[in-house]
């Protein structure tokens, strides 16, 4: 325990240097933050060092079992630490809130409980803007290309937090090259992003914020409004483009990267079932719109549609309609979606489209064997065979995601909360996508919760951010035995 007490105090003195892009931007627009930022800063990097001085004799390699405690605890210490500037830049702000919008934040969901973001200082919305930027990769992967330098290996912190079956694939022969070979791609996608949207008609500051939360499939905006503020066609279809983008496993951007060519994606079954799931769906769902008659015209439904479904299917959240008013069909659909779509290895949320797969063929495999007992059929997966231990973990897997579902609806429903509202705010907190329906809709925010219901939801943020086997490990009596 104090070998991971010690790594934590590394890590809130390495989080501490984050500081300085919201510092920057304070400077740059004079708004006054600056005192309050470099308050902010001292408290983490003073954190931290106590913390690594009082155990600096317990340092040691870390175990598998330490990784797990390490990343839970991690994450829910750099957001309590990261709700520091907006508890003094904010006032009337409770701790409550300021962790949630953190804890938001760097789990990349978007659920906010700010309104009035137009008139926020600049370094504040940035510091909302980087938390989603940071946490998109993983503040873990950051780390570990940092802390061999420290001489604590990172391979631990690595598997911890990076789900499934990517877990195991190496890019590059150390996994400190594989961390900086992400963020390397992270960057250039995030820098590619900014451009596009400022030649989509974005000044250069929400340029900069919204190809953060595109790219970390975040949904923090500069506005209230959302992308609905910009009323640009231009725009959207830029965000749509990077959306899709992120939600793809990002070793396959690598690769095509590192190869120079696009065959890395042609054996990418993921891809190609989101992607055509997707447009299936958004296909599906502007007819029944259109003929609903809820927009005049075809192309107006399919903008809307488009947009307002890529955003949520791929958890990043942004929103340009106040879908929750369309027939109940459509933004129920999108909210599922959410559940499914993203890719193993993308900055998304959800149970992933792999494991969908997995399941799927491992159903398909189950109704043969009811004919055929003695057939022999491996689960594949484009061609190569998946392993039974990972269709069990899987299936283990998806049982205790929708059991999660369940039980934090029902301790919403337990604290007097509607079901739609329940249902809703727990599937886009697990799923780190956002807005849900009810009082947490589009057109609304998670401001209107009480305490209990917003610690439950900030919970369901930081479960699903982790895939769920990373925390709830700690929950069981084998995890402390020695």
């Amino acid at each position: 325990m104090l070998a991971v007490v010690h790594v934590l105090g590394s890590m809130l003195m390495l989080f501490s240097i984050t500081y300085v892009l919201p510092m920057a931007t304070s400077i740059i627009y004079g708004d006054g933050m600056l005192v309050d930022f470099v308050a902010a800063s001292l408290i983490c990097l003073g954190a931290g060092g106590l913390l690594w001085a009082a155990t600096r004799r317990n340092r040691r390699e870390l175990r598998s079992r330490d990784g797990f405690l390490l990343v839970s605890l991690g994450w829910t210490l750099m957001s309590a630490i990261a709700a520091v500037p907006l508890l003094l830049a904010l006032p009337g702000l409770t701790f409550t809130d300021a962790f949630f919008e953190t804890m938001s934040g760097l789990s990349t969901t978007g659920a906010t409980v700010l309104t009035g973001l137009e008139d926020l200082p600049p370094s504040v919305m940035m510091w909302r803007g980087a938390l989603h930027w940071y946490g998109g990769m993983g503040i873990i992967v950051l780390v570990v290309a940092i802390l061999p330098i420290l001489g604590v290996g990172g391979m631990q912190l690595y598997k911890a937090e990076t789900p499934g079956p990517v877990k195991n694939e190496k890019l590059t022969p150390r996994i400190t090259q594989t961390a900086k070979a992400l963020w390397l791609v992270y960057f250039l996608f995030t820098l590619a992003c900014a451009i596009s949207l400022r030649i989509a008609g974005m000044d250069w500051f929400d340029a900069i914020f919204h190809a953060f939360s595109a790219l970390s499939l975040g949904g923090f905006s500069t506005h209230d409004a959302s992308i609905a503020y910009y009323d640009s066609q231009s725009i959207e279809t830029v965000l749509i483009v990077f959306m899709l983008i992120a939600a793809i496993n990002f070793s396959r951007h690598f690769m095509a990267w590192q190869q120079k060519s696009l065959k890395a994606y042609s054996s990418d079954s993921e891809a190609k079932a989101m992607l055509t799931l997707l447009a299936l769906a958004t296909l599906g769902v502007t007819v029944y719109i259109w003929s609903g008659g809820v927009y005049d015209g075809f192309l107006t439904s399919l903008r809307y549609v488009s947009f307002n479904l890529v955003a949520l299917a791929t958890t990043c959240g942004f929103v340009t309609q106040d879908y929750a008013v369309w027939p109940v069909f459509a933004p129920m659909i999108m909210l599922m979606l959410s559940c499914y779509s993203c890719n193993t290895g993308s900055t998304g949320g959800g149970i992933k489209m792999f494991r969908t797969l997995v399941l799927f063929r491992q159903a398909g495999r189950e109704l043969l064997l009811l004919v055929h007992p003695q057939a022999v059929r491996p689960v594949k997966i484009a061609g190569h065979v998946v392993q039974n231990q990972i269709v069990f973990a899987v299936l283990a897997y998806v049982v205790l995601y929708f059991g999660a579902v369940v039980v934090l609806t029902f301790s919403l429903l337990a604290s007097g909360l509607d079901f739609i509202s329940s249902f809703s705010a727990v599937i886009a907190c697990i799923n780190n996508a956002g807005p849900g329906l009810g009082i947490v809709g589009p057109a609304n925010n998670y401001q209107s919760l009480n305490d209990f219901q917003t610690w439950v939801c900030a919970f369901a943020m930081l479960l699903g951010r982790l895939e769920i086997f990373s925390v709830l490990v700690l929950f069981t009596p084998s995890f402390w035995r020695k």
